[in-house]
């Protein structure tokens, strides 16, 4: 399977998505159920965090609050890996205040004219979102602070690449939070070779240490999961057990480490 066409059916499904102006969500995909408000209260989100950011910006996708355990301050750049409809980056607007900013990237065009039209709709000054692909980050170098992420790098089919640019654009001893799928496990090849497996964040996720180990591949340290939990998965008998939704932090290396490493 190759990576463009897997970009390909992704970017269009979640344009889909971005069209959709019913109350049709659910998490990591879209099929008729609870509401985006009660799934998004069941991955983590709080009622105060909802009722305090802008309702279009929940779409009901995710699987998991990364704001929630990132420890945002006060005047700090954030980069928002997949940004959607924006949730994450309003949620971490108001956490950074008026001196800090937000930068959303995403893939998919109708998701960031979503954001935009919302961000200008509720005047969000201190965030802006970016269309471009998380494996080629429209981002300078060692520019922000924190990066979260969620449940969207398990859509990638280049999860190396993805975390070496999340390491070139943070600056030294920046953060990282991701909210992702993994499995338990290898899945079984009728389901990774699924292009509606891999829009609903299923065929492309990785096994837990290997996602863990690409993550240090890329050279971040500290790397260690928060929390986890299984998700049940519908598509085949076969994953019962298998899929899990996992909060991963890790940092990258500071600026004296560095130093120590090249000399």
């Amino acid at each position: 399977m190759k990576e463009n066409e897997v970009k390909d059916y992704v970017k269009k499904s979640y344009g889909e998505i971005a069209k959709n102006t019913g109350s049709c969500g659910s998490s990591c995909g879209c099929g008729c159920g609870p509401s985006s408000t009660e799934l998004s209260l069941q991955i983590g989100y709080s009622k105060n965090e909802l009722d305090n950011i802008p309702g279009a910006s929940n779409m009901g996708l995710g699987c998991g609050n990364p704001t929630a355990l990132a420890s945002l301050k006060g005047g700090e750049t954030v980069l928002d890996l997949g940004s959607g409809g924006g949730i994450d980056a309003f949620l971490a607007a108001k956490k950074v205040g008026k001196t800090g900013s937000i930068i959303g990237v995403d893939m998919t065009e109708e998701m960031v004219q979503k954001a935009k039209t919302t961000a200008q709709r509720y005047d969000y000054k201190n965030v802006e979102f970016r269309l471009g692909e998380i494996e080629d980050l429209p981002v300078d170098d060692n520019s922000v602070d924190v990066i979260i992420s969620n449940c969207v790098i398990n859509l990638s089919p280049n999860k190396e690449k993805v975390f070496r640019e999340a390491y070139r654009v943070l600056k030294p001893s920046g953060r990282i939070l991701v909210s992702d799928i993994v499995t338990e496990g290898i899945l079984p090849e009728d389901v990774k070779k699924s292009m509606s497996a891999w829009a609903g964040c299923v065929a492309g996720a990785q096994e837990k240490n290997q996602y863990l180990a690409t993550i240090r591949n890329a050279g971040f340290e500290e790397v260690n999961i928060v929390s986890e939990s299984n998700i049940s998965i519908d598509i085949s008998k076969e994953l019962k057990g298998k899929i899990t939704s996992v909060q991963v932090e890790a940092k990258k290396i500071s600026e004296q480490k560095l130093i120590t490493k090249l000399f």
